[in-house]
């Protein structure tokens, strides 16, 4: 039985752990051929071997997406080892984490880092895959925002303007690719299951699972089923669009 993604090449950011992990896996499970980008090499590893279980080709890069130089470096390995790019996911992101704080009290050097990672390297990886996806009149990309560009979380403000900057991003660029038949959507993850959740105080992750409607928090495959909906034919009509995985935190 053919796979749905038997042959795509599709590369994911941030693929080492969490919802990148989960994505990676999701489009190995159908058969695509997979270029992983994080800067975590071990564990990069780890899901690679994962991914090759299912019997596709998988290329490791690893690197700091942060810098312009590696980003080019490793889209350019791609294209030699691979070929043209079908799927972009950017999933690279995080909050300030352990330097989080209300606005007041935040870095120069934490705003700056979590713009960066949170909004310049979907940019700049995108910008390695937009022009041959113009040219073959093909290609999808996927990048993965937040409800919090919706809900303005408290001591999110840095993490919050970048990820309304992926949605702007996002819808932008759908517009100017839409005539070479290039979709560009967005998914916006609500609190997921990853580790960085599982490190917060207990009484922290009660309250976000407790904000939750459906009463639980969101899994990482769940988001990996969007992405691969998005990159299927199946959304073959839409483009510039959000899609909300976040068991109904936020409306939109």
């Amino acid at each position: 039985m053919t796979r749905e993604f038997e042959g795509s090449i599709v590369a994911v950011t941030g693929a080492a752990h969490g919802i990148g992990r989960a994505i990676a896996l999701g489009f190995a499970a159908e058969g695509a051929h997979l270029a992983m980008l994080d800067r975590d090499g071990d564990a990069l590893a780890e899901t690679a071997e994962a991914a090759r279980a299912h019997g596709g080709r998988v290329l490791t890069l690893e690197g700091d997406l942060l810098d312009t130089d590696t980003v080019e470096a490793h889209f350019a390995r791609i294209a030699a080892d691979f070929g043209p790019v079908h799927t972009l996911v950017n999933n690279l992101g995080q909050t300030a984490r352990e330097n989080y704080s209300e606005f007041y009290l935040a870095k120069a050097e934490t705003l700056d880092f979590v713009i960066g990672i949170s909004l310049r390297a979907t940019l700049h990886c995108s910008r390695q895959v937009v022009p041959g996806m113009r040219e073959r009149g093909a290609g999808k990309i996927v990048s993965i925002s937040s409800d919090s560009a919706f809900n303005g979380d408290i001591g999110t403000v840095d993490y919050a303007a970048a990820k309304s900057g992926v949605l702007g991003f996002t819808r932008a660029l759908a517009r100017e690719l839409g005539p070479h038949k290039v979709n560009v959507n967005a998914i916006c993850p609500g609190p997921t299951n990853t580790r960085a959740m599982q490190r917060i105080p207990k009484d922290a992750y009660e309250r976000a699972r407790n904000a939750i409607p459906l009463g639980e928090l969101c899994e990482p495959e769940d988001i990996a089923n969007a992405a691969l909906f998005l990159a299927s034919e199946k959304s073959r009509f839409i483009t510039g669009q959000v899609l909300m995985v976040n068991g109904g935190r936020v409306f939109h």
